[in-house]
């Protein structure tokens, strides 16, 4: 049985290996590499999604006090594409180009590889960071932080429930390493994770348990959606479907909290 202060340091070189995969941002070096260690790294791709958070809201908070809301919003989305290297929205656009474009399996896959990006990539990319600024701009200012907090760790479980319900598609690819089988306990940690910041915002009072529900259901929706279409299409997942189900999970987020906000309509 492994010492428990070994244990310990075991898991965090297990996050900074996923820091390290999923963001630009830098790690010591005492972390070091093993293959091994990047096919247990994905239970801590929510947990990356709370770094991701934390500089998106304090992006957007320094601009707040400088700038107006709508453009405070759109630094804030441009520090995540940035903190990222735009990993999840290229995945995102490579989805739509090979899920628009390709009539069988291999053609799908043969467009999602190809770097070029095609119409129904940049048409869904451009819809997408228009939602997502629209909805973040018309949420209260004052739960815009609390948003980001959710959504990011929340719409990474999302993606990891792929990979530990489904098969991986590609004999090769970048998230070749990362896509193998994940244990029950594994994905426990992803979605103690990926909940966390859900229940501390409802726990401090800054969101109701109502839209916080709603935006779990939405997020779940959103992987169970794409995860059929991905097993129908293709008989697995790529790296280029999690990228889309982060992405998309994150916009239905924002679109669910902004709903418990807006009065009932009335068509009369």
């Amino acid at each position: 049985m492994a010492h428990p202060l070994a244990a310990a340091i075991h898991q965090c070189r297990l996050f900074f290996i996923a820091l390290q995969f999923f963001t630009r941002l830098p790690i010591p070096r005492w972390v070091g590499f093993e293959p091994a260690w990047l096919q247990h790294a994905s239970r801590y791709f929510p947990l990356v999604g709370v770094v991701v958070a934390a500089i998106c809201g304090a992006v957007y908070v320094l601009a707040s006090w400088l700038l107006p809301s709508p453009v405070a919003v759109l630094l804030a989305v441009a520090a995540g594409i940035y903190l990222t290297g735009a990993f999840h929205e290229d995945g995102f656009a490579d989805m739509c180009d090979g899920f628009g474009g390709g009539l069988t399996r291999e053609r799908v896959l043969e467009i999602m590889k190809d770097s070029r990006i095609g119409a129904y990539g940049a048409i869904g990319i451009v819809c997408l960071l228009a939602i997502k600024c629209a909805a973040l701009v018309s949420l209260p200012p004052a739960v815009i932080v609390a948003t980001l907090f959710i959504a990011h760790p929340l719409s990474r479980l999302a993606a990891v429930s792929l990979i530990r319900f489904m098969d991986y598609a590609r004999d090769e690819g970048k998230s070749k390493p990362m896509a193998q089988e994940m244990r029950t306990g594994e994905f426990i940690i992803a979605a103690i994770c990926g909940l966390l910041p859900a229940v501390a915002c409802g726990v401090l009072g800054i969101l109701d348990w109502g839209a916080l529900a709603f935006a779990i259901v939405a997020a779940a929706a959103c992987a169970f959606w794409l995860g059929r279409k991905c097993q129908r299409r293709l008989q697995g997942y790529t790296g280029d479907c999690l990228g889309a189900v982060q992405q998309v999970a994150e916009v239905a987020i924002y679109l669910a909290i902004l709903s418990s906000f807006q009065p009932p309509a009335r068509f009369y």
